[in-house]
């Protein structure tokens, strides 16, 4: 240990426990004591301990009375009680005010040093653990980043790349977040190019076991199964959700539900009126647009609200083509507010007749977007830490949990949760040329003559290369790759400047491609 930890001891017969402390010491502890309560306050007010221990039976003010007195000086500091009595009644008692564990006299050393590195050296030991952890995975990343590639390999290295980021999140003193940051980047540089080399020949060849499951597919193969049973299913969307905001969701709900994870790719470019449209028709865009032309919308000449306005006649139509019968209608819900939410929140229980509800939630993309646009949502979430924390307080409390915890009062449910894409915090900027006319996202360009640096971005020679449908005779298509965003070059610098560290979608990298699909069972 680099500093002592501080030790009180409170005991009326102290002189007794000298050995123990001398044990203490010898193993570079620095132990006070005191042999009554009065004196016991009086040090912890002008001292700061990492641990006390307490006897339960003193002479003047007894220990459980001054337990309370210290957790209300420092409430942190974890309080050890020493007991010679075990009734049932005086334990339940000092729980009852807090004590943090209990040991029984006569106590021996063994006890002692184990408690001492339960309190004082668990954390230290679980961030080695961790960086220990990490670092193997780093090497086998990179290693493995070296080689040839399939999408399964993609899948396992996406994975160990966020839970050890979310693991290293509690150890934000490890120095490894530079490290951490400088391997996503290349995983993504990589990503980038394994993209560009194979997604098109994917999504117009027939399917085999090196071809990822797509946009299209999701209903297919993991909704329509569960509809067999003429239980109640919920499909709920999740509009933006990447995987880690996925997994600090699931702890809130493993007293719920069990859970079956499984990953596809969204579509390009990985944005909602492509991605999400093609998950409830089942089809790629341009399919949607050859066959149901009347639900299909141009986006360079259709507001943003109604892109994705015929989500539940899309489902309906991929429900008929397979020759699904519903018991009843099929209900659809979009949450876009929280008032809306609460509403839905409400009737949740009533969504427990339906043979099949879905639910679109908007909130976190809202969230993403939000924190450009209002800098105490930035100042709240500065990093990819910080932002995990922020949907998991949303999440929390939000209208989609209390739904999720209606629906886990029928055993009989199930519950398919997927997103239609992630997204990437965006820090570097690229030059696009071409005509303002274009689409506004910043992730990816259809225009006239769309140019940027093809280091930085997919070039698409023609839209049907991405199965999107054809919005013009002279449109070029751009995406962008790893973290990099368009920008303009009027106003070049206080563009760059203003959304350079937002949350963005619609190009290509593991945040936004590789989302994940769970199947939810009530516990």
């Amino acid at each position: 240990m680099n500093t002592k930890a501080k030790i009180l001891w409170v005991d009326d017969e102290i002189e007794l426990l000298r050995p123990h402390i001398i044990l203490l010491e010898q193993r570079n502890y620095d132990v006070a004591t005191a042999s009554n309560g009065e004196d016991a306050i009086e040090l912890f007010k002008d001292n700061l301990y990492d641990l006390v221990f307490l006897d339960e039976s003193m002479v003047g003010i007894s220990g459980l009375d001054t337990l309370p007195v210290l957790k209300e000086i420092n409430p942190a500091t974890p309080v050890v009680m020493v007991t010679k009595n075990e009734a049932e009644t005086v334990m339940e008692d000092a729980i009852g005010k807090k004590i943090d564990d209990y040991l029984t006299k006569p106590v021996n050393p063994a006890q002692i040093l184990l408690v001492c590195k339960k309190f004082l050296q668990t954390k230290e030991l679980q961030k080695n653990r961790a960086m220990q952890s990490f670092l193997q995975d780093f090497t086998w990343i990179e290693s493995r980043l070296n080689m040839g590639l399939l999408w399964e390999d993609w899948l396992e290295i996406y994975q160990k790349l966020v839970t050890g980021s979310i693991e290293l999140d509690k150890y934000p003193d490890s120095g490894l977040a530079q490290t951490l940051q400088d391997l996503w980047h290349e995983s993504n540089n990589v990503f980038s190019r394994f993209i560009e080399d194979n997604y098109v020949e994917w999504v117009h060849e027939k399917k085999d076991e090196f071809t990822p499951l797509f946009s299209p597919d999701v209903v297919g193969k993991y909704l329509i199964p569960h509809l067999d049973s003429g239980f109640p299913v919920f499909f709920i969307v999740v509009d933006c959700m990447r995987y880690d905001q996925w997994l600090v969701f699931e702890e809130l709900l493993q007293s719920y539900f069990t859970f079956k994870k499984d990953f596809y790719s969204a579509i390009l470019p990985t944005a909602t009126p492509y991605a999400r449209n093609a998950i409830f028709a089942g089809l790629f865009p341009d399919d949607i647009q050859k066959y149901y032309p009347n639900y299909w919308v141009d986006e360079l000449n259709t507001e943003e609200y109604k892109l994705n306005a015929y989500e539940k006649e899309l489902l309906e139509e991929q429900l008929k083509r397979k020759r699904i019968n519903l018991k009843n209608e099929l209900k659809y819900i979009k949450i876009h507010d929280t008032d809306f939410g609460r509403k839905i929140e409400n009737e949740a229980p009533r969504y427990l007749n339906n043979h099949l509800t879905a639910i679109v939630i908007n909130a976190v993309d809202m969230i993403a977007h939000s924190r450009s646009d209002f800098a105490i949502l930035k100042e709240i979430a500065p990093d990819e830490p910080a932002y995990r924390s922020l949907t998991k307080t949303w999440f929390e409390h939000s209208a989609l949990f209390g739904i999720l915890k209606t629906i886990a009062t029928n055993k009989n449910a199930k519950v398919i949760l997927t997103t239609d894409h992630g997204s990437i915090r965006c820090m570097r900027g690229v030059k696009v040329l071409g005509d303002r006319d274009t689409s506004t996202n910043l992730r990816y360009k259809f225009g006239k003559n769309v140019k940027a640096d093809s280091k930085h971005a997919m070039q698409v020679k023609e839209p049907g290369d991405l199965r999107i449908p054809k919005l013009g005779l002279t449109i070029n298509n751009i995406i962008a790759k790893e973290d990099y965003y368009f920008v303009y070059p009027t106003d070049y610098h206080h563009y760059l400047q203003k959304y350079k560290d937002s949350f963005q979608h619609g190009g290509i990298s593991l945040e936004e491609m590789i989302v994940p699909v769970i199947e939810m069972t009530v516990r």
